[in-house]
């Protein structure tokens, strides 16, 4: 009932909104559709021989047929005219279709940027990562390390002219002697 009122006072100017709205069918996007198709059948084949068919019917009809039946002189204005209006629609078409496309262009470069920046930052992350566990691991003894480190000492006790005897070498006995080149002998068990 408030809504019938306020349209009912003419005294006032009527909130947003226009009067007429345009049909759901003649949308901007609907419209473009239609002029991208238009434009990519006008670059077909099919178009380019149904207007070399159509232009020489024409003429041999206006031409060649009695005079009676011709509705173009020789001048062929009237042909001239259509190809001209065809002409000038199909320009803006193309246009509007070729801006569609830069549009869609544009919104696919700057998603494959998006992502070529985000597998950036993940190879820049995974590159450190492995940075990381290569340090890690040089840190970590391995068994080649120990065994070369192992090797290392025994060079070395052999270089002090120290001599390691083994239990097994021993025979029975519990004790492990070392003896040293002064002819010093340290014995554990």
């Amino acid at each position: 009932m408030a809504e019938r009122e306020r349209r009912a006072r003419i005294d006032q100017p009527r909130e947003g909104g226009r009067r007429w709205s345009m049909p759901s069918v003649l949308t901007e996007e609907t419209f473009g559709v239609v002029s991208e198709k238009f434009a990519r059948f006008m670059g077909t084949p099919y178009f380019l021989i149904a207007m070399t068919v159509f232009v020489v019917v024409w003429v041999v009809w206006n031409t060649t047929a009695p005079a009676g039946f011709r509705f173009d002189p020789y001048a062929f204005i009237f042909l001239t005219l259509m190809l001209s209006l065809q002409a000038s629609y199909a320009a803006p078409l193309i246009l509007l279709a070729q801006n569609r496309q830069a549009d869609r262009d544009r919104v696919s470069l700057e998603q494959d940027r998006a992502r070529d920046e985000r597998n950036l930052a993940d190879t820049e992350f995974l590159t450190r990562e492995v940075a990381a566990l290569r340090i890690a691991m040089r840190d970590t003894a391995t068994r080649d390390f120990v065994r070369s480190e192992l090797r290392d000492l025994l060079d070395e006790l052999e270089q002090r002219g120290l001599v390691l005897v083994r239990k097994e070498d021993l025979e029975g006995t519990d004790v492990v002697s070392v003896t040293a080149a002064d002819g010093s002998t340290d014995r554990a068990t």
